[in-house]
């Protein structure tokens, strides 16, 4: 499954909404924790690429057959730089989305994807559901 976002912050929200009713159509109830970590992983992964790229970007979800798999989610944009960790001082409002991701994701990378890259990230339905 794929959304293609548009380069306006507002598609942020957009992105969300899509796949929060994807997650409701593979089986992932509203109130599974897993659901809520994915909708922030997304709008974190969807906001850097639209921000710091001004360009479009895809969304993709990718849920396995098996229900103890892990969902995957992926961002691909046009951009070929690579993504930069910050670490926010306490005053800064931003700078701190990969940090959640690095935090709430089991497993987070990129790659080049075409002339530009793909971030993605995993998140474990067994260990979600153990809080």
């Amino acid at each position: 499954m794929q959304l293609e976002v548009g380069a306006d912050p507002a598609e942020v929200g957009r992105a969300r909404r899509w796949a929060r009713s994807r997650l409701v159509g593979s089986g992932i109830g509203a109130d599974e924790p897993v659901a809520e970590t994915l909708i922030l992983l997304i709008s974190e992964l969807v906001t850097n690429a639209v921000v710091h790229t001004g360009c479009p970007a895809v969304l993709r979800m990718l849920f396995p057959m098996a229900p103890a798999a892990p969902v995957r989610v992926e961002v691909a944009d046009a951009s070929e730089a690579p993504p930069a960790p910050r670490h926010a001082s306490r005053e800064e409002t931003g700078g701190r989305g990969l940090e959640l991701v690095d935090g709430l994701a089991d497993r987070w990378g990129w790659h080049h994807e075409g002339a530009g890259k793909q971030i993605w990230c995993e998140v474990d339905r067994a260990a979600a559901a153990l809080g």
